[in-house]
């Protein structure tokens, strides 16, 4: 499947529903005109959702980070996208032709993240660092404020397995935790929270997990244990104050949507996310 970047994209994440006036003077207005009910539809699609699967929003988040990072396809293919296909839908029949599937990815991640309801590659640190700057972003607010997204979402055991017992950066009871949820020789699509204190919860505490040795992924783990890297102070700043988090990751997530947009004519809105018209 194509990367679902072949769209026109506006590049606004409305609000968050963080708290503070710097969230809240974040308001789209890109589709204020064409489609004005937008924001009603996507979140009404949503709030059903998430009835049955609150990962949701982690999962929009974690396909929105990939289709900002520009040809990142691998991943895409990985998720069950039939979330967006339904808010498409909705879309389709309130504003054809109009939203494209990047916007809904944009959109989407922003609802999930108000309704409380995930996943970065598991590489080298500094190819991480790498990857941001690559696309322009910054390799240390910009990647420990959207590494926040995993303060809620699970991760499969085949992910971080390999760290049980082994990572001297892993809290050996945590290690011991981890080991009951994902036993050698165990189901590798288990799955175990990515916040293991408030797992369904948009807060701050998967910084104060880091500082506990409690990071799950070893990429999470690596922005507070890996030894003078500029990420350290703002992994500590952000478990200080989570209003510091909240004002960097809705900055965060508006430079990630900045990423090489596709508009006027360029690209195209697509009948159905799966694929190129």
């Amino acid at each position: 499947m194509p990367s679902f970047r072949m769209t026109t994209t506006f590049v606004v994440l409305a609000g968050m529903i963080l708290g503070g006036s710097k969230a809240q003077q974040l308001i789209p207005t890109f589709y204020g005109n064409t489609c004005p009910n937008l924001t009603t539809i996507v979140g009404g699609v949503l709030q059903q959702a998430v009835q049955s699967d609150i990962r949701i929003g982690a999962t929009l988040i974690r396909a929105h980070f990939h289709d900002c990072m520009v040809d990142d396809a691998t991943p895409n293919q990985m998720i069950d996208v039939d979330i967006v296909d339904d808010i498409k839908t909705a879309l389709e029949n309130a504003c054809p032709g109009l939203v494209s599937c990047a916007d809904i990815l944009a959109l989407g991640s922003q609802i999930g993240v108000s309704l409380q309801s995930h996943l970065l590659l598991t590489i080298n640190f500094s190819v991480l660092q790498r990857k941001f700057r690559d696309v322009g972003l910054d390799d240390s607010t910009d990647l420990v404020a959207l590494s926040g997204a995993h303060t809620f979402g699970r991760a499969q055991c085949q992910t971080f397995s390999r760290r049980i017992g082994t990572d001297p950066t892993l809290d050996p009871m945590f290690s011991d935790v981890l080991a009951q949820i994902c036993p050698q020789g165990g189901n590798g699509n288990a799955l175990a929270n990515l916040d293991s204190s408030t797992a369904d919860d948009f807060d701050n505490n998967y910084y104060t997990n880091l500082q506990n040795n409690r990071g799950l992924l070893q990429t999470d783990q690596s922005l507070f244990s890996t030894t003078n890297a500029s990420t350290v102070a703002i992994v500590n700043r952000f478990a200080g104050s989570q209003r510091d988090f909240f004002d960097a990751f809705v900055q965060s997530m508006i430079n990630m949507g900045n990423i090489s947009p596709l508009t006027g004519s360029n690209g195209e809105i697509r009948t159905n996310c799966r694929r190129i018209n």
